[in-house]
């Protein structure tokens, strides 16, 4: 039960199913590929969920920490309605270029917002914009910094949001206390603030999918 293309053989089953890339999609991650972007997007299932959070949520406003090529903002950015709008924030300007591309060829460039920098250097900008409350937090950036992310999460949302921390498990390590991983440490402090916070209810689930063991954390945002 733990082989690996057992995992792969069933997401593949799933993501044909339930769901299943455009030419969009196809093109998001083909082109992503051809950049020399690193081979980390979310799934095709793993889009989908998000996508079906942010419906869920009723979302008009998201937020996403970490671009890459855009994969998993065309999933979000299409569960908005058609003045929604979705901000994501990546650090590299060549990994931007790319998602701008994507998002342009969805028809998602007109939704979506891509902002280039460090995202601790450009959060406190958006803050200082004073938006509207984001209904849906997505962060999958560098986890050293993961417990600042949920920090800002926090402050730029509103009672009743959500936030979604990706890749929580970190191969099994993120269970000892006493590794010196900084992506390990930042992930373990992200997950104890959710555990700690009074404004903040959540859990953590680990996956098997075909991009191996992992996991991601749910918070939702109290009064």
């Amino acid at each position: 039960m733990s082989d690996p293309r057992l995992w792969n053989d069933v997401d593949a089953y799933f993501s044909a199913l339930l769901s299943p890339e455009d030419e969009a999609l196809q093109a998001a991650r083909r082109d992503s590929d051809a950049e020399g972007l690193p081979p980390i997007s979310v799934t095709a299932a793993q889009g989908k969920l998000l996508q079906l959070l942010a419906r869920l949520q009723g979302a008009r406003n998201i937020l996403e920490i970490g671009t890459l090529g855009g994969y998993s903002t065309i999933w979000l950015a299409r569960a908005l309605p058609e003045d929604g709008r979705l901000i994501t924030l990546e650090y590299d300007a060549h990994h931007a270029d790319v998602a701008r591309r994507n998002l342009a060829h969805a028809g998602l460039d007109r939704t979506v917002q891509v902002r280039v920098g460090p995202a601790l250097e450009t959060l406190p900008k958006l803050a200082d914009e004073n938006p509207p409350p984001f209904d849906l937090v997505f962060i999958d950036a560098d986890k050293v910094n993961n417990p600042h992310y949920v920090e800002w999460a926090l402050r730029l949302t509103r009672t009743g949001s959500l936030i979604v921390l990706d890749n929580v498990v970190r191969g099994g390590k993120v269970t000892d206390p006493a590794s010196t991983d900084p992506s390990v440490r930042g992930t373990r402090a992200a997950l104890e603030l959710i555990a700690e916070h009074p404004r903040l209810d959540g859990t953590a689930l680990q996956t098997v999918d075909s991009k191996g063991y992992d996991g991601f954390a749910l918070a939702r945002v109290l009064d």
